[in-house]
């Protein structure tokens, strides 16, 4: 895939999760995907992702850098979201927070097989 496939690719990946449009996520994810050394598995990555728009209702994905070769995309990503109480064992409770996060994504087959990925949580303490 050239990188400007990735790219594009990558792009109408953020806007399905945006989107929430879950039927469409299988066209993005490999069935055997694995995150953040664990594979969960296409349905193991989407209940993720659902659970965490069910924490977080305003929950928007913005890339603010996208990187891609032939099979890797590498996207800094800004939220600026409501968590409704504890978030990655902080307790956010309601209060809007501002972080990134750094993702890199292993492309197989025009999927997603693996992320590896960090979010900026001294970011989100230092405005609790």
């Amino acid at each position: 895939m050239s990188r400007t496939d990735l790219a594009d690719t990558y792009r109408d990946y953020i806007s399905c999760l945006n989107g929430q449009d879950w039927a469409k996520l299988d066209r993005f994810v490999h069935t055997d995907v694995i995150h953040n050394g664990r594979q969960i598995g296409s349905s193991g990555y989407r209940d993720m992702l659902e659970r965490d728009f069910d924490d977080i209702p305003d929950l928007q994905f913005n890339v603010q850098i996208l990187i891609a070769d032939a099979s890797h995309v590498a996207s800094r990503i800004a939220f600026n979201c409501t968590p409704k109480e504890r978030f990655l064992g902080l307790d956010v409770n309601g209060r809007k927070v501002s972080f990134s996060e750094n993702v890199i994504y292993e492309f197989r087959g025009g999927k997603i097989s693996q992320v590896w990925s960090i979010i900026d949580t001294a970011a989100i303490e230092a405005q609790l």
